[in-house]
């Protein structure tokens, strides 16, 4: 038998507070943790590696309980090594790695019982991971908020579970108890829970972003390429219907270059990130907000142990 998160982990519930680009921070990990779930930040949301660390040990000072880290590892990432030493050194409890390949990660943290779980969106990479030692796989299906995968929850848990041997990390279209309960039954060991916690007292981001939160729906989830590059669901404001969803010709073409591809990609996501960080922080006309299908079951703003208590 796979072991269920809260074994990995030695938490009281197997909900990982998923990080999220701009939103995540100290105050919603110690909630989370002291609520019995647990919770990641990005490391991107940070400047400088002193911030992280900085981040890091004000988390430590308020829960003695297990939170994570996650780490783009792609060269999309150019703050990735200096990033890693960090994590490494902290000891943080657990590492999720998104959008590359994470033999680095792995080689270098498990050694020191640092955790490593592997974002996936397909059997392919999930067995790749698994056999580089990964310690788990977050299967990131098309319900997911900010960069999704193609497969429906159902269909994914039912190919990971009956291919690969690690435990089974379900993250999309949780928004309540019984989704908790429909992923675990298909073979997952916990959940990652995004949107739903966009709606929480503790989320940095702007008053307008949380009320169109509760105004728009699952129909109104469109995917972009036009942010970053890759897939990523966001609201389907008037902004993002003006200016579209696909990238442009010329960033379409450059980035079929494998030379290019890279560098292409960062320019698109330096780019991207500063359009969602302006529209997740303050008013502006250039409305960026990611969100996933789950905004259809958000009806108000609540603190975020009170959306917690809805999972478990």
């Amino acid at each position: 038998m796979k072991k269920s998160l809260s074994e990995i982990l030695n938490i009281e519930h197997p909900i990982i507070v998923a990080p999220m680009f701009l939103v995540s921070n100290v105050e919603m990990v110690v909630q989370s943790c002291n609520e019995g779930a647990t919770s990641a930040i990005p490391a991107l949301n940070y400047r400088s590696e002193d911030e992280l660390r900085i981040a890091i040990r004000a988390i430590k000072k308020r829960t003695s309980k297990p939170f994570g880290i996650n780490l783009i590892v792609n060269k999309s990432n150019p703050k990735y090594k200096g990033q890693l030493k960090v994590l490494m050194e902290e000891k943080i409890a657990y590492i999720i790695t998104s959008l590359g390949n994470p033999k680095e990660v792995i080689e270098k943290c498990k050694p020191l019982g640092i955790k490593v779980f592997c974002d996936v969106v397909d059997l392919n990479y999930a067995l790749k991971v698994q056999e580089l030692g990964a310690d788990a796989v977050i299967a990131v299906n098309n319900k997911a908020g900010g960069h999704c995968g193609p497969t429906s929850q159902a269909m994914l848990l039912k190919e990971l579970s009956k291919n690969i041997n690690i435990p089974i990390i379900s993250a999309g279209g949780v928004t309540k108890k019984s989704d908790v309960d429909d992923a675990l039954a298909q073979g997952a060991c916990g959940v990652s829970v995004g949107t739903i916690f966009l709606a929480s007292e503790e989320a940095p981001i702007s008053k307008e972003y949380k009320q169109a939160l509760i105004d728009y729906g699952e129909k109104d989830i469109v995917l972009s390429t036009k942010i970053s590059g890759s897939h990523l669901t966001v609201i389907n404001t008037d902004y993002v219907k003006k200016v579209g969803t696909k990238a442009s010709w010329w960033e379409s073409l450059l980035l079929k270059n494998k030379w290019l591809k890279k560098y292409v990609k960062l320019i698109m996501a330096v780019r991207g990130m500063n359009q969602v960080k302006n529209a997740a922080k303050k008013p502006t006309y250039k409305t960026v907000w990611c969100a996933g299908p789950a905004i259809e079951d958000i009806k108000s703003i609540q603190p975020l142990k009170e959306i917690l208590k809805g999972l478990v």
